[in-house]
């Protein structure tokens, strides 16, 4: 398993890198590729299959399939393409991007947030948080289409410069090049960026924007914080003044790599709070789902101020709230409640735990609005509870004596007046 190099290979891959990488992709689930082949059919014939990725790519013979295109709406309307490599391709990709990501962890900027180990983007808005407490302006930074953008040939000089593996090299340039399987069936040729979706993006895309952006600004702006997870980032400024200059640099510099800031979404924000006079255009941002503006907040003592706080943003709500129509759980009168909890609270617990981190209270009303649904599901299946005093009686019998059946119980066990 751990044997490097087979007689006739021009490449050192271990199969045990093939197999971390299979595991991480099992646990990851994932749809289909073009092949339409299921992870658990993958498995079926799991170690042929393994044999033939580590065999291919050892041996310098692996061609990356195409990517399935997938058509994702986007928050502001409009759709953005989603690649889905077929599973052994998620694997050999999986296998390069662990060897990429073990050479450049190291230099990666500690303002980095995304597709880190041991970071998140709750860590991310922390800082952000944090920053916003002690500057007064932002830049919020959009970088136009960014994943169709980047230029490959940076990208590839970024790899060159981090690894001395001609295979990882050699296949990064392959999977750039593949194209994409449109719905339609229709392939689409690339000569630019890198598919949202597939294993090895997130690292080629922290690896090009931490010469583009990250080390850039430790160079020319080093007393300037920012976060950036990803291609989603927040820059930090004391005045106006200089927030307007780094915005110039930064239009400059984006252009120098290939790319565009989005005139219409990149913009500077004034953090307007209870200390802070003043009037500015934009006094609120959006980043990772939160939306930063002022906000009402009680001190410890009772006394009431306005703070620039984080809470679930509009946008996330929106997506949230369809998610929990889609569910029309007051039709499922045929399944029990147990069924309804397994269903339901690992998705609302994830919410809670990711969008509850900050200002949860912006939450409770979606939360509400779950206990409406399941008040309309306990009407309809039980003919004796189909009374609305009966009704709220069971209700409030079972929250009492099992207050934590449902998730989202510990933070809203009520149902709003109407329903």
């Amino acid at each position: 398993m751990n044997k490097l190099k087979a007689p006739g290979k021009p490449f050192e891959i271990s199969k045990r890198a093939v197999w971390e990488a299979w595991e991480k992709v099992k646990a990851n689930k994932g749809a289909p590729g073009v092949d339409g082949q299921t992870i658990a059919e993958f498995e079926s014939d799991l170690k042929n299959n393994l044999f033939k990725i580590w065999n291919r790519m050892s041996s310098g013979s692996y061609f990356p399939p195409p990517v399935r295109a997938v058509e994702i709406e986007k928050a502001h309307g409009g759709t953005r393409i989603l690649g889905v490599p077929s599973v052994a391709d998620r694997i050999a990709q999986t296998v390069v991007a662990q060897e990429l990501e073990a050479k450049v962890e190291p230099i990666f900027h500690p303002d980095s947030y995304g597709y880190r180990p041991k970071r998140s983007a709750l860590d991310a808005v922390t800082a952000c948080r944090q920053q916003c407490w002690k500057t007064d302006w932002v830049i919020d930074l959009d970088i136009r289409k960014f994943f169709d953008s980047v230029p490959w040939d940076l990208v590839i000089k970024a790899v060159e410069a981090n690894t001395d593996l001609p295979w990882a090299v050699l296949y990064v340039k392959r999977w750039l090049k593949a194209p994409l399987m449109l719905p339609d069936g229709s392939l689409q040729i690339r000569d630019r960026g890198t598919p949202q979706g597939s294993a090895v993006s997130p690292v080629l895309a922290n690896l090009f924007l931490h010469y583009a952006f990250d080390a850039w600004m430790a160079r020319e702006f080093p007393g300037v914080a920012f976060e950036r997870y990803v291609d989603d980032v927040v820059v930090h400024c004391v005045s106006e003044g200089q927030a307007h200059h780094v915005l110039a640099a930064l239009q400059r510099r984006m252009r120098e790599v290939g790319l565009e800031l989005h005139p219409d979404k990149t913009r500077i924000v004034y953090c307007k709070d209870s200390n802070r006079r003043g009037f500015y255009e934009h006094t609120e941002f959006t980043f990772l789902g939160f939306a930063f503006r002022a906000r009402q907040v009680r001190l410890k003592t009772g006394k009431m101020f306005t703070g620039f706080n984080p809470a679930v943003s509009k946008d996330a709500l929106n997506k949230i709230s369809k998610r929990v129509r889609s569910w029309r759980l007051h039709l499922h009168t045929e399944v029990s409640e147990a069924d309804l909890a397994r269903l339901i609270n690992p998705v609302v617990r994830g919410w809670m735990q990711y969008y509850g981190a900050f200002y949860r209270s912006a939450l409770y009303p979606l939360l509400g609005r779950i206990n409406s649904y399941l008040m309309r599901w306990i009407r309809k299946k039980y003919k004796r509870l189909r009374g609305r005093k009966k009704a709220q009686d069971a209700w409030n019998r079972t929250v009492s004596q099992r207050p934590r059946f449902f998730a989202h119980w510990a933070w809203v066990p009520t149902v709003p007046v109407v329903w």
